[in-house]
């Protein structure tokens, strides 16, 4: 008797011995996922070595201190219950008369988060002599503003000074996906606003639509994303409007060879050309993409009064859609199909198929819709959470365009 109680009690102690070492193991897991997460992060803010030297003393200066461990699911279940029911119900009356508020919102995600990560600094108007981020090159084509400001507007009279801008553009951008065809994905919330803008971080961070590959690379991985995340993420080029003058230079006269791009299939080449005239060919080349929403509309589709028409492109301007085989369900499988084909509509997109781990990823993704929506859904996740301001590290401003 005595000997089997011995045996239930080593059997106990191991028992709990094992449990402690897993646990252990657990911690130092943690640790070092930290440690790596917190170089990334500290990487990020370091600028390429032929940047400007202002752009390098701004992230130095002002350093993120959020951490996305503090931001929480349903933040906002106590302090404005119906946040994201409000968001989604804006955005979703919007979509019914202005589909291409989704591409808009989504690219207005990744121009903020990308520079300094999200804390709506891009929502920011200059005031004073100090530049926005709007007026930066790469954000001049930008939409989507008004949106945001009609949501926080109805925000503000629900729950005033409680929602912030941060968080209102990342939940909106994800309605603009689920819209879109693209998968859902939670999101945790609590982000605060930046109290200023980085002008100077935009020109020099935002990879350009005719970016090298490995710049394209360089630019994701500094900010924590691995190649496959890259690939994905790029997924949301299957929706929206590009502008002939964003690819015009490989139609007829690519890398100054005059000649079209070698890797452009013969026939969606020849569709191009039908698309975009050869006349503004020798325009200096700009280095953002329009997503053609003209002009900006409310969350109603009435046209915004405060929208600026010096922001707005012309409806008029020659361009080819994203999904220029029809739109569909399958968001994100006709574009890496589409390079496959030699059929990717900017070079940078393209230029996935130049390396072979970033086509193994493109590949897999054109035959599987279900693994691309798995991997795009947690990307987007965590382009969401990088870099965020919370508790005391930032604040929630009233109006998303001023501090004050």
């Amino acid at each position: 008797m005595n000997i089997h109680m011995f045996g239930v009690f080593e059997s106990h102690t191991l028992r709990k011995l094992s449990f402690l070492v897993f646990l252990i193991c657990i911690l130092i897991t943690l640790k070092n996922h930290n440690a790596e997460t917190k170089n990334s992060l500290q990487a990020a803010r370091m600028p390429p070595s032929d940047s400007a030297s202002i752009f390098s003393q701004e992230l130095t200066l002002f350093p993120k201190f959020g951490d996305p461990r503090s931001l929480e699911y349903d933040f906002y279940r106590n302090s404005c219950p119906s946040a994201e029911q409000i968001v989604r119900t804006m955005i979703r009356r919007l979509y019914t008369v202005r589909p291409d508020v989704a591409p808009a919102l989504l690219r207005l995600l990744f121009h903020d988060c990308f520079i300094q990560g999200c804390d709506a600094s891009v929502l920011l108007d200059a005031i004073n002599g100090i530049r926005s981020e709007k007026d930066s090159p790469p954000n001049e084509t930008l939409r989507g503003f008004d949106i945001i400001d009609s949501i926080k507007a109805e925000l503000e009279a629900a729950c005033p000074g409680i929602v912030s801008c941060a968080d209102i553009l990342v939940l909106a951008a994800r309605e603009g996906v689920v819209l879109a065809g693209g998968p859902f994905y939670p999101l945790d919330t609590g982000r605060r606003d930046s109290s200023r803008a980085f002008p100077d971080a935009v020109t020099y961070g935002i990879p350009a639509p005719d970016e090298e590959l490995r710049k394209i690379l360089a630019a994701f991985v500094s900010r924590g994303f691995t190649e496959k995340e890259t690939v994905s993420l790029l997924g949301s080029h299957s929706i929206g409007v590009v502008h002939c003058k964003f690819f015009e230079d490989r139609l007829y006269n690519f890398q100054g060879t005059n000649r079209p791009d070698p890797s452009l299939d013969p026939g969606f080449l020849e569709l191009l050309k039908s698309k975009c005239n050869n006349s503004d060919r020798t325009a200096p080349p700009e280095s953002q993409i329009s997503f053609n929403i003209p002009p900006q509309y409310s969350y109603d589709g009435s046209p915004s009064p405060s929208h600026s028409s010096s922001q707005s492109s012309s409806p008029e301007e020659p361009g080819m859609a994203m999904d220029y085989d029809g739109p569909g369900s399958n968001f994100g499988t006709p574009y890496y199909r589409s390079l496959l084909q030699g059929r990717g509509l900017l070079y940078a997109d393209q230029q996935l198929m130049a390396k072979e781990v970033t086509e193994s990823w493109v590949r897999a993704y054109a035959s599987e819709n279900t693994l691309f929506r798995r991997d795009f859904a947690v990307a987007m996740m965590k382009l969401s959470n990088l870099q965020v301001l919370t508790g005391p590290w930032g604040l929630v401003r009233f109006n998303c365009s001023k501090v004050g």
